[in-house]
């Protein structure tokens, strides 16, 4: 008979990490009024997963990415009116 698995669920990779950070961002109380967040990149995330995940915001629907001159980048969407 085969033991249950008790192997501890994967510690999440850099890019996994930096996406959690985002989307508390993005769900804030603050964000969510505004329909609005700034995030920037910390020192420690690599530009490359940065890259991929503002490509990954861009694809959605109603959102406007914009990039600012100190390095942040403003996230503005809209939420469409049901009919």
């Amino acid at each position: 008979m085969a033991k249950p698995s008790s192997a501890a669920p994967a510690a999440p990779d850099a890019y996994q990490r930096l996406a959690i950070r985002v989307q508390k961002i993005i769900n804030s109380t603050n964000a969510q009024k505004t329909k609005a967040a700034l995030i920037f990149r910390l020192p420690e995330e690599p530009e490359n997963d940065w890259q991929r995940l503002l490509e990954e915001i861009a694809e959605n629907d109603n959102v406007t990415l914009a990039y600012r001159d100190d390095g942040g980048v403003q996230i503005f969407w809209v939420v469409p009116k049901e009919d």
